[in-house]
């Protein structure tokens, strides 16, 4: 296991891990929040392999 200190904001915590989706690369961690398990399931499904941007642009186009 990997641990990198980081502060996070209260509010972020404060979600259900269970919403959360999270991605990181060398120099950047993204955390997506959904309304539902089964949206943040079916996020990670259909997003499985995308580059950043691409997941982005999804997350935009589907859940925003």
């Amino acid at each position: 296991m990997y641990c990198i200190k980081a502060e996070i904001h209260q509010e972020i915590c404060d979600i259900d891990d269970e919403l959360k989706a999270i991605y990181h690369s060398n120099d950047t961690v993204c955390i997506w929040v959904f309304k539902t398990r089964e949206d943040r399931n079916r996020f990670m499904d259909e997003t499985a392999g995308m580059l950043k941007l691409d997941r982005e642009q999804y997350y935009e186009s589907n859940y925003i």
